[in-house]
């Protein structure tokens, strides 16, 4: 599939199958953010993969948008590792671990595993029931499975602001 393709097709999967996800499957999900590009190359991402019966509960107690997968990857940066802009100091750490989650999440569809991109998720309560360290600083949730036989894109899924209010050229 070409990526404009891949890219198109791919909407938010929020009812999943019960197969769980193999691990083969998820290595080479991980693998495509590995990959991804970060500022400078510091790799500054951290991701804790949350797929068995135990952590998925805990999961839960963090936040209302698991879909009851079988499997999310929470995808963090590590603030001591970002790129720094000289001119303000901003941190690279949410692009950077922006990047690897769309990474991952093209890379799961093309593989058949849908997935949705949670941002709707307790940061504190995360930060506790899996020990996350004050250093690392969580940004994306990807809750993913195969979706389920019935599953379909949202309503507004290939409806697309026109492009002129998208994009300027040279100048807003």
């Amino acid at each position: 599939m070409n990526f404009i393709d891949l890219a198109t097709e791919r909407y938010s999967v929020r009812k999943f199958d019960d197969r769980p996800v193999g691990r083969n499957v998820i290595e080479k999900i991980i693998n495509a953010g590995y990959v991804a590009p970060t500022a400078c190359n510091f790799q500054p991402q951290r991701v804790l993969v949350i797929d068995n019966d135990i952590t998925l509960s805990k999961l839960k107690e963090c936040t209302k948008c698991h879909f009851d997968a079988p499997c999310a990857i929470l995808i963090c940066y590590d603030k001591n590792e970002c790129w720094k802009r000289p001119y303000d100091a901003e941190q690279s750490g949410v692009v950077d671990a922006s990047i690897v989650t769309t990474h991952m999440m093209l890379q799961a569809w093309e593989l058949g595993i849908g997935s949705t991109w949670v941002m709707h998720f307790n940061p504190y309560k995360m930060r506790e029931v899996f020990s996350i360290p004050d250093n690392i600083e969580a940004v994306a949730l990807l809750v993913m499975g195969y979706p389920a036989s019935d599953a379909q894109a949202n309503e507004r899924h290939n409806i697309y602001r026109p492009i002129d209010e998208i994009v300027s050229y040279n100048s807003f």
